[in-house]
């Protein structure tokens, strides 16, 4: 299809219809009496191009400069009414929501569809431009219930002037469908992705690269609804069609590259993702320069994938290059620049540097309120990432809000059973659980699970992760039948789903074996977690902190068993992998440090026990040093009631 309502992004979700990026008209009628500089127009016609052109490359002010000189030529030979002003002021107009300044660039589109509305009448299709570039900002900001009736608006005038088997009603069909994606409304989104295959395949035959977008779109739905069988066929048919039809090393090309590596991804099959990104990566700096806002994406999948391995020492500096990537192409406040960010402050924290996390934390929330606005779910988002923060650091006060605060946000903005509600659901649920408060906690997890089964379906790696957080209530609780059927659901779920090699699968298994741990049930518990440690040593590397987490619970069965040799070295070997991966002042290895007290304790070891107690106690006594240090005096009273007394016992797998 002609691409007449504007340029298709290439992101990492769906790619919906970007704003009509516009190519303006030379000759024609000029709507006023005086003859306009021929010369000029022509020029103003170069500058439209050109700036067209340096939008796609995301070089946004230089686009703006531009287009600001075709829009000053243009209103001065043809009139501020004429088309072609629309024209410049609609690619503005994309040149600043490019930037995240969707303030100055919302006018613009509405200034350009009065235009055309009166020049050319409310049901005329060009007038669908304009409309779907406001609708593509409003879901940008969250805000749907606006975006919604431009999209369903266009797709009515499409359908009528230009009959419902015409490309251009593909396109209105994908970004009514990419609306409702977003929304977590996927029964209304998946047929009309797929009639619009329907439509594209037949009028421009089913290996045509508009075609692809569509399959794309349709790979990504599924690969959300956790049908990753499915996704991955549309994945691999959306990169022939490319491949084919632009070459190996176009950047749509590494679009779908990059997309087939985050499915692999999600499904834990990490050896086949690394390289698929960094093919990714290196199409998109031969094609596109080492500086284009698209390496970003590759490198933070990259990173994402490291991190996930527990290797930090790469991931890091990944982050921090597509961070300085992406901050020098669209400016520090960019949404897309928070993303970046939260994603470095995820791994700070992962890591225990709390400090870091928390302050890249709340620059995100700053960046997100100034941009969005203070209603968008990614506001929400950033809220629950500072909360978990907060309640990490045992600062429950300033957490508690935060969280209500934004499952209020995602409730509004997404509806009361979109996905991203049943995650703040549970994050709620995590703060209550872990303060002993099971009877707030309780309802908050059904509730995420009832959700989550209803949109996504009961075997869903989601169902999954929530089934085990309502089974670690009902162990809490004493339910110790309901908690057992539980996880057992839990793993048959992830098996079925993932595979039974996937890490998560891992976790479920560390999970139930933890849970027949408290129970005294070690012949059940024990080949449970030498199964969970082989699959996390596998699918994560040996030195991943899963694996160490899984060593110190199989440490805790033998020394049960009275096995402390082979108890010892499980706990030396996870404690070489907190302090290799987390560092040495992490506040893990000092419960590892006093597992190894009470075990040299057990064996009448009293100068080792001694040794590891008083080492422990360092550690805690220097973080305690360096949180007090910093905060508020509530935070301080927060941490001191959070690290009362040492830590000393089991490391368990807790989902949260």
């Amino acid at each position: 299809m002609a691409r007449r309502g504007g340029m298709w992004g290439r992101s990492l979700g769906a790619a919906a219809l970007g704003a009509a990026v516009l190519m303006g008209t030379v000759g024609g009628a000029w709507g006023q009496d005086a003859k306009p500089n021929a010369a000029a127009v022509v020029e103003a016609s170069r500058l439209n191009g050109e700036a067209v052109q340096r939008i796609r490359e995301g070089k946004y002010d230089e686009a703006i400069a531009s287009v600001n000189r075709a829009l000053a030529i243009w209103e001065k030979e043809l009139g501020s009414e004429h088309r072609d002003v629309a024209t410049a002021l609609n690619n503005l107009g994309e040149a600043y929501r490019g930037k995240g300044d969707y303030a100055r660039a919302e006018p613009l589109y509405q200034r350009a569809l009065g235009i055309l509305e009166k020049a050319l009448g409310p049901k005329h299709p060009d007038v669908t431009r304009p409309l779907n570039s406001l609708a593509v900002l409003y879901q940008e900001k969250g805000d749907y219930a606006r975006a919604e009736p431009l999209l369903q608006r266009a797709l009515g005038i499409n359908e009528k002037a230009l009959g419902p088997k015409h490309p251009d009603i593909a396109q209105s069909l994908n970004n009514l469908a990419v609306l409702y994606q977003e929304k977590g409304d996927y029964a209304r989104g998946e047929p009309l992705l797929q009639r619009a295959i329907g439509i594209n395949e037949k009028a421009l035959g089913p290996e045509h690269p508009e075609v692809a977008i569509l399959v794309y779109n349709l790979a990504h739905l599924y690969r959300t609804k956790g049908d990753y069988a499915r996704a991955e066929s549309l994945f691999q048919r959306v990169l022939g069609i490319r491949e084919k039809a632009l070459g190996p090393n176009h950047p749509d090309v590494a679009q779908a590259v990059n997309s087939l590596a985050l499915l692999y991804q999600t499904k834990g099959d990490y050896a086949r993702a690394e390289p698929l990104f960094l093919r990714a990566l290196g199409i998109f700096e031969k094609a596109l320069g080492p500086e284009h806002p698209d390496v970003g994406l590759p490198l933070q999948n990259l990173a994402g994938v490291y991190g996930t391995k527990g290797d930090y020492a790469r991931a890091e500096p990944l982050y921090q290059r597509a961070l300085g990537i992406m901050e020098k192409a669209l400016g520090p406040e960019h949404p897309h620049v928070a993303m970046l960010l939260n994603n470095l402050a995820r791994l700070y924290r992962l890591k225990g540097d709390y400090v870091r996390a928390e302050g890249l934390h709340q620059r995100v929330l700053g960046i997100r309120e100034k941009a969005l606005g203070p209603a968008h779910p990614e506001v929400g988002e950033a809220l629950t990432d500072l909360a978990n923060i907060y309640h990490t650091k045992g600062d429950d006060a300033r957490a508690e809000p935060l969280m209500l605060r934004a499952l209020g946000i995602i409730e509004k903005a997404l509806g009361p059973e979109h996905p991203s509600v049943a995650t703040a659901l549970n994050n709620l649920a995590v703060l209550y659980r872990t303060k002993g408060d099971y009877a707030r906690a309780m309802p908050l997890y059904q509730r995420a699970l009832a959700m989550t089964t209803k949109t996504l379906g009961p075997d869903h790696p989601e169902v999954a992760t929530s089934l085990m957080n309502v089974a670690n209530v009902y162990l809490k609780t004493g339910d110790d039948a309901q908690a057992e059927q539980l996880y057992q659901r839990a793993l048959r779920i992830s098996e079925k789903t993932l595979g039974p090699a996937h890490p998560n699968v891992g976790l479920v298994l560390s999970n139930l074996a933890h849970y027949y741990l408290l129970k005294g049930d070690d012949v059940r518990g024990e080949p449970l977690c030498q199964r969970a440690l082989g699959i996390q040593e596998k699918a994560l590397g040996p030195d991943h902190p899963e694996v160490g987490q899984s060593l110190v619970n199989l440490a805790e069965f033998y020394r049960r068993k009275g096995d402390h040799e082979r108890a010892k070295e499980l706990y030396q070997r996870a404690l070489g992998i907190f302090e290799t991966r987390l560092g040495r002042e992490h506040p893990i290895v000092a419960s590892v440090l006093g597992s190894l007290a009470w075990l040299h304790f057990a064996r009448n070891d009293a100068r080792s026990a001694v040794r590891e107690k008083e080492r422990a106690q360092s550690i805690e006594d220097r973080n305690a040093v360096r949180e007090l240090a910093v905060g508020t005096d509530e935070q301080r009273l927060a941490y001191m009631r959070e690290h009362r007394a040492p830590t000393f016992g089991v490391v368990s797998l807790h989902v949260q």
